[in-house]
């Protein structure tokens, strides 16, 4: 094979490379602040444990 023949898979094979690493660069970050928005949310809209009605009608008996 001469040089010509390797140069073109190997240079489409660096871009594959180089293009999902910036997909993944991009990708992993935006799942993660994701997943931290959701917690946050979550943790927001939990109920208090003071506020479950259980806990009110033992206060009041």
């Amino acid at each position: 094979m001469t040089d010509a023949l390797l140069a073109r898979p190997m240079a489409t094979i660096m871009m594959m490379v180089f293009f999902s690493g910036l997909a993944l660069d991009i990708a992993v970050p935006a799942a993660v602040l994701s997943v931290m928005a959701s917690l946050k949310w979550l943790v927001e809209n939990w109920p208090a444990a003071n506020d479950l009605p259980f806990d009110q009608k033992a206060e009041t008996a």
